[in-house]
Formats: structure tokens, sequence, C-alpha cells
């Protein structure tokens, strides 16, 4: 068996239930913590725009879980009394299942994803963390918004959002590519490239982490389709 890793988004409408929402950021956690096989796990607010900004989107949640295989990440989703609460109140809901190819750093000291020895060429999805320095606060979101600009307008990103813990501090930036080439070809040039050599050289993080996933398959729409849909996933 191979861990699988499951990322659900949850889009919400009325006032009343973006209010829900935020409101069960802190109010969910025990409820997550005693669902059954459930391991790593984060809930998460979403940015504005492109989801690479500082400025929180009210409407747009996520949660983050690691599960012991494909079976128990769907069944507990599905019969999860805290997930079916997300999918009551959103106007739309989505939920990609992948499983790790590589990971290499720390999400709040723990190592939260385990690398599978049968990943797969093809589709991924890419997936960074970092806690961010109070001190280079401005310097970090001063570039953020050149970045967002350049992967919106990048036509091989098939799906791509940026979520957070905490506003402005801790930072989760989750992208779906049609294969790893042209996502490196996004990752080498332009402002991207500019900020990872400013991260390398000043150590702008005092947590990082980075994945990649094969991605395995979906439930749900967002924006009224499967984003994996223009992509051949069995």
């Amino acid at each position: 068996m191979s861990q699988v890793v499951s990322f659900s988004f949850y889009r919400f409408g009325s006032i009343r239930t973006r209010l829900w929402a935020f409101v069960m950021m802190g109010l969910a956690r025990p409820q997550m913590a005693r669902i059954p096989d459930i391991g790593f796990w984060k809930l998460c607010g979403s940015g504005t725009g492109e989801g690479f900004t500082p400025f929180p989107n009210t409407s747009v949640y996520a949660i983050l879980a690691t599960w012991p295989d494909a079976e128990t990440a769907r069944d507990s989703i599905h019969d999860a009394s805290i997930f079916g609460r997300y999918r009551a109140q959103a106007t739309e809901h989505w939920t990609v299942y992948m499983t790790a190819d590589t990971a290499r750093g720390a999400w709040s000291g723990k190592t939260p994803f385990i690398p599978s020895a049968h990943h797969q060429q093809g589709p991924l999805a890419a997936l960074t963390r970092a806690t961010i320095k109070p001190s280079i606060l401005a310097r970090f979101w001063k570039r953020v918004p050149d970045i967002s600009k350049v992967i919106g307008q990048d036509p091989n990103v098939v799906f791509k959002i940026g979520v957070g813990e905490i506003p402005w501090l801790h930072q989760v930036t989750f992208s779906i590519w049609p294969d790893a080439e042209r996502m490196a070809n996004f990752a080498r040039t332009g402002p991207h490239a500019e900020a990872i050599h400013a991260v390398r050289k000043e150590g702008w993080f005092n947590e990082e982490l980075y994945a990649r996933f094969t991605l395995l398959s979906d439930d749900g729409t967002w924006g009224g389709t499967s984003p994996l849909k223009q992509l051949d996933i069995a």
C-alpha cells in the first residue's frame, strides 16, 4: 500500500457560509483529529486573484490530509461528518487524490509525505510550503505579485492556488502541470527563478517543504468542471 494525499477545495457563496468556513478553521480541528486512519492534516484559507497574494479570499478554503491508501482516503472523505458539513455548506467542492513522488523538508516539524516507489511519468502536481521569517515579509510579498502574474498567464498550468494556515507567515502553493518539463521551464525562468535565488541567498524561510505528486483521480468540480479533464488521467 502507498500513502495517498487528498487536497480538498471548497467554495462558499453567501456571507453566512463564508463566516461559517472562517470559524471552522478553529472549530473543525477536534473533529478532524478524530477521523479514523487520518494522518497529517491541515486546514487552510486562500489568497485572492491567482491565490498567490497576501490578501485573503474569504470564499475559498481547503483541507489537506494523508491516508494509508486510496480506499481509506475516498471512504473517509465521503463518510466523515466534518467533510460532509463542508460539502453541504459549499457552493462547489473538488478533491484531488495523489501519491508523493518526491518530498523534502518539513511542515510543522514533521515530514508528512511518504514518497511512493511507483510514481509515473506524465501529469503531476507540485506543492511548496514555507514559514516566512517575519523580518523579510515585505520583501517576500513584494515579489509574489510578479510570480502570480506569470503563472496566471502560463498556458501550461492546469490548476494553481495559494493557500495557508496563517495569513502572511505560512504560505502553501499548489499547482498541476501536464508534465515535469513544462513545470521546470516555468520554475527556471523569470520572477520565480529570481525569488528562488533570493530565498537561497538570503535565507527567507524558517521552515520549508517541497513535494511532487502523481495524480490518481478526483471528485467534484472547480469552476464547473474537473481541472483534470484536460489531462490523460485514468
